[in-house]
């Protein structure tokens, strides 16, 4: 067999044609190389597969045959053909198993049901997002998965993405950190209990409608600042051990068989993983693996041994390229720490611990977005009378709708209800109930399945609050941003009935507000997981000061988007084979980029949330004023809470380019949480350190002449604030 360097990785994989050892029954585990831990990961991998018959290398190439070791015979991925057969794997290789989400652990008793990762995206919280990667982790492992498919990204090209819930939103600094922290906690975060994150789906998988039979249709500039970028952040901020291709087309070739899978992954970051496809992404053989696919998710289809040992004898492929694909494999599995400790032999029954249950909420809290308060909150302790109104408000369903609907998205693929589980949800009438009375008060309830009805209940009541939702999930897009039901009707009778009113929406994307001069308070919720209840009353009533940024821009109508300018950008106009050719000409211009660009004010900003309180920005400098673009960068500004009760806020730093980058808009490079009492001032600093500048490209454009980034000579200026309508600004000159 051929030598052949690991990727990124200094130690050759030197593979001899040698029979593989006895069964694994008959085989000390302590005497074989690749369980020996005094070696490298790479010398350990080098050695399984020095021991491996070129039928076991296979194996690795594929899902089920790499992480079932002793199991030999598969039914045939196409119909009419034979079985698949394998030999056994080489002794002391663990059991491994993929598990479903980015979320938390899919459809399992016994676990938490986190807020999604577009409500974690939300918090802005970077740390906090680890934690609940950590905590995910540990869950997944004990249900006996150690390779969970997510983080996911993508870049919010369209509100009405059916899987925006369980990405970051729009913008590729804050997705890529999110994406990261995510990785590091799951990877890092459990060392007795290791999981191997899988970064996906790779790239410009930005809508649910026609993804296996659409193209993605981009300039390289475009590709490279806002849909490759994001990854590029994550991979340089975590080291993932695998990443998803996706299954669409980019500008004409299936992603699991783009070169960008080696031009951008591989020579760019670089990634040092393995490449695995979505279930059914693949469409070739040779293709893919010469692109740089390394692993056939699921079951053998076209990286079985009979097309493998085709496209071999062919010269369609190389043995070279065959080892390479299984030593990234075994790597990334030894690596991550999957043969030193394998999953338990039975999963743990209840993994949902209360430190995790009090994560979750705590989230929950972080993330709800106070879109909009007219000063009904917080509620005032004493005597009211609180109509809650609304089918999500309640464990009991209307119509088959209940709280459980706003705890996590829809899932397609199973036995119904959503993706997590949220059997152990509190409710929201329940907490409000609670903490009504502990105050003083009363409440009042009614599903809202008559709005007519509801408003009765609201009109003699002191405040209302309203919920409102919509459903959405995996294999279809959303039809547009209004709410479900009668949702938008109930809010409007509740709102012109009730003395004060507060909307309450759970969402994983954007919503039109025709109602929202009406309303005196707007939380969006997010799917905001199990503890849902208890965040939320404890933000109506101040416990907590809401301190969530939106993650996305919400436009006043579906219109206003980039996307909704053409059918051949969204959803796309079919060639004579039927593939959905989509245009995306608005190309830079992307989430704030757009309205910034076109001159449209959203209903509200990316960034935008507000607090019971109130923050001033001044003094902005920014050190050092003049500089070559590669070194350390400080900006420095005054924050201070001018209000009268604690609070934090998310202070964001916004950067313009020289015009004669040509970028749309101002871009979002670095911020900070902060929490200040009444009257307190802080002086802030937010560094972008020389290693930020070159892992994010924070100060950089894409050169199309020159294939490379590039940094613009000139002022650029550095604008702060609560959200990206930013004014207190400093600038600085690269020379």
């Amino acid at each position: 067999m051929t030598a052949v360097a690991a990727s990124a990785l200094a130690a050759p994989m030197l593979f001899a044609a040698t029979a593989a050892p006895a069964a694994a029954e008959e085989v000390d585990c302590s005497t074989v190389p690749w369980m020996d831990t005094s070696l490298s990961s790479e010398e350990r991998a080098n050695a399984l597969l020095d021991a491996s018959e070129q039928h076991q290398i296979y194996r690795w190439l594929v899902e089920q045959p790499a992480n079932d070791p002793t199991r030999t015979n598969w039914n045939p991925g196409f119909a009419g053909e034979d079985p698949i057969v394998y030999p056994e794997q080489v002794p002391c290789t663990p059991l491994v198993i993929y598990a479903n989400g980015p979320d938390g652990v899919y459809l399992s008793a016994g676990t938490t049901a986190w807020p999604g990762p577009i409500a974690v995206a939300a918090t802005w919280n970077l740390e906090l997002g680890e934690e609940k990667a950590i905590a995910h982790g540990a869950e997944s492992f004990d249900k006996r998965s150690a390779v969970i498919l997510g983080p996911g990204i993508a870049s919010g090209r369209t509100p009405l993405s059916g899987r925006g819930s369980e990405y970051f939103g729009e913008d590729p600094v804050l997705s890529g950190l999110m994406a990261a922290a995510n990785v590091r906690g799951l990877e890092d975060g459990n060392p007795d209990k290791p999981i191997v994150a899988n970064l996906k789906h790779y790239v410009a998988n930005e809508q649910e409608e026609a993804r296996q039979s659409s193209s993605s249709n981009m300039d390289e500039r475009t590709f490279k600042q806002i849909y490759d970028l994001p990854y590029e952040i994550a991979v340089r901020k975590s080291d993932p051990g695998s990443l998803m291709c996706s299954y669409n087309q980019v500008n004409g070739l299936y992603a699991c068989e783009n070169p960008m899978l080696t031009t951008s992954l591989r020579e760019d970051y670089p990634f040092t993983g393995y490449v695995m496809s979505d279930f059914g992404s693949v469409h070739s053989t040779a293709p893919s693996l010469n692109a740089g696919m390394d692993q056939e998710l699921n079951r053998p289809r076209w990286f079985s041994p009979e097309r493998l040992d085709a496209a071999l004898a062919a010269g369609d492929i190389t043995q070279e390229r065959i080892e390479e694909a299984a030593f990234r494999v075994v790597h990334s599995y030894i690596d991550g720490g999957l043969f030193d400790n394998p999953v338990p032999d039975v999963p743990v029954a209840d993994v949902s611990t209360p430190e995790h249950k009090a994560l979750a909420q705590e989230i929950a809290e972080q993330s709800t977005v106070l879109l909009k308060n007219d000063g009904v909150l917080p509620l005032a302790e004493g005597d009211l009378t609180v109509a809650v109104i609304g089918q999500t408000a309640s464990t009991t369903a209307t119509a088959g709708v209940s709280a459980k609907t706003g705890c996590a998205w829809d899932f397609p693929f199973g036995p119904g209800g959503t993706v997590l589980n949220c059997d152990e949800i509190v409710d929201p009438l329940t907490s409000l109930t609670e903490r009504v009375t502990d105050a003083g008060g009363t409440v009042v309830f009614d599903n809202g399945a008559d709005a007519a009805a509801a408003a009765d209940v609201a009109a003699a009541a002191d405040v209302a609050i309203v919920f409102g939702h919509y459903t959405m999930g995996e294999s279809a897009d959303l039809p547009d941003l209004r709410l479900d039901g009668n949702g938008d009707e109930l809010i409007a009778a509740v709102a012109a009935a009730a003395p004060s009113t507060v909307a309450v929406l759970n969402a994983g994307s954007a919503v039109e507000m025709p109602w929202i001069d009406d309303v005196d308070a707007v939380f969006h919720a997010w799917h905001s997981g199990e503890r849902f209840g208890p965040a939320l009353a404890g933000l109506v009533y101040g416990d907590v000061n809401p301190s969530g940024k939106l993650p996305m821009t919400f436009p006043v109508s579906l219109a206003d988007t980039p996307t909704a300018q053409s059918e051949a950008q969204y959803p796309g106009i079919a060639d004579a084979e039927g593939t959905l050719q989509v245009d995306y000409s608005e190309g830079l211009e992307v989430g704030y980029r757009w309205y910034e660009a076109q001159g449209i004010e959203p209903l509200f900003a990316f960034g935008h949330g507000l607090s019971y309180t109130e923050f001033s920005y001044d003094k902005v400098t920014v050190t050092p004023k003049s500089t070559t673009g590669d070194k350390e960068i400080r900006v420095r500004f005054k924050l201070t809470n001018t209000g009268d009760v604690a609070g934090t806020e998310v202070a964001q730093v916004y950067l313009e380019l020289p015009d004669a980058t040509g970028e749309p808009s101002k871009r979002l490079v670095g911020w900070e949480r902060v929490t200040l009492e009444p009257g307190q001032h802080q002086n802030v600093q937010v560094t972008l350190t020389a290693e930020d500048l070159a892992d994010m490209h924070l100060l950089e454009y894409w050169d199309t002449a020159a294939g490379d980034w590039s940094t613009a000579s000139g002022a650029y200026v550095v604008t702060v604030g609560g959200s990206v309508d930013t004014s207190a600004s400093a600038s600085f000159t690269i020379k």
